[in-house]
């Protein structure tokens, strides 16, 4: 069992080889016995990149001019995703910067769009009132995503200067209110945490009782402030959270959408997302946006999420079948 912070720590720093041998196929055993051999799809748009935020680690925030910024109308998104409905997936994460001008009741519109085609909305567009989270549970939103980031405050606030932690957690508290499942994550190993935080990291998403851990390693972005304060989080801490997770808390579904040793090669390296689908994971995506726009699409650089082909390798290279909502398909 993994219950306390020292139980976490030792896992955190256990050299490589006992993590390989002692958590990682109880961790893949513990999975099994939950979802059996199956890896849960969904599509993905990001339907705006303009965002009033200045998180000192997005590529997104708002004074990165780099960026080429867009707006998707509404009938668009709702026409590209019911698109992929009909080609048999019927899970839809619908991701943006915080947009002021994209419209709330455009958000509305296409939420309960698609709602009436039976599938599964999970929505990360930032911060609401609490008004705001009620109306999009009113029509139909399933999973809301907003992640704590770091649960130290003082940490959180230097790195989020937009908001504060109190702010967040509180938006937190509103969504597990609501009735909508709520997915929320850290940020791992980014320059200047400690296995401390990291530790308390994961116990806070213990005790939120979360649906989905959209976790994956630091990775800096270009024209951040945070990237020139360190590089990198190591991968072997990513894998060794997501079995930590997997292991306290069996039911949640966890990112498989690692990045690898190959950067270019973005959260779609097939040698990372297998490693992460042994140590646990179970959520894979493909990228719905033209490649144009994923490009410009930068929380990160090298997103490289491209279409569902990748996604049928990592299947094949598994042996587990492909959960799309819609049924299963063999790898």
């Amino acid at each position: 069992m993994i219950e306390t912070k020292k139980d976490i720590l030792d896992i955190l720093r256990m050299p490589e080889d006992i993590f390989y041998r002692d958590i990682v196929p109880k961790a893949r055993k513990t999975y099994e016995a939950a979802y059996g051999k199956t890896l849960r799809v969904t599509a993905m748009m990001g339907y705006s990149n303009i965002c009033k935020n200045m998180c000192l680690y997005c590529g997104m925030r708002a004074a990165n001019t780099t960026v080429k910024r867009f707006r998707t109308p509404p009938e668009e998104v709702i026409s590209t995703v019911l698109s992929a409905s009909d080609n048999g997936y019927g899970r839809i994460f619908l991701i943006s910067g915080e947009d002021p001008l994209y419209g709330f009741d455009n958000l509305l519109g296409i939420v309960r769009t698609l709602k009436k085609r039976g599938m599964f909305v999970s929505l990360a567009c930032g911060e609401f009132s609490e008004e705001q989270f009620m109306a999009l549970k009113d029509v139909g939103t399933d999973e809301y995503v907003i992640k704590f980031e770091m649960s130290n405050p003082e940490n959180f606030n230097r790195l989020n200067p937009s908001t504060s932690f109190e702010r967040r957690m509180k938006s937190i508290e509103i969504v597990k209110n609501s009735g909508m499942r709520l997915a929320s994550g850290n940020i791992v190993d980014w320059p200047g945490q400690t296995e401390s935080e990291l530790a308390e990291d994961i116990l806070l998403m213990k005790k939120l009782d979360i649906s989905w851990a959209p976790i994956i390693p630091y990775l800096p972005a270009a024209n951040t402030p945070l990237a020139a304060e360190g590089k990198r989080g190591d991968l072997l801490k990513i894998y060794k959270e997501i079995a930590i997770l997997r292991i306290m808390m069996p039911k949640v579904h966890i990112t498989a959408q690692q990045p690898g040793a190959d950067m270019k090669k973005g959260l779609s390296d097939p040698e990372s997302n297998l490693a992460a689908v042994h140590a646990g994971a179970d959520v894979l995506f493909f990228d719905l946006l033209s490649e144009a726009q994923a490009q410009n699409f930068r929380v990160i650089d090298d997103r490289n999420i491209c279409g569902p082909e990748h996604i049928f390798k990592i299947a094949e290279l598994s042996g587990y079948k492909l959960d799309t909502a819609s049924g299963l398909v063999a790898g």
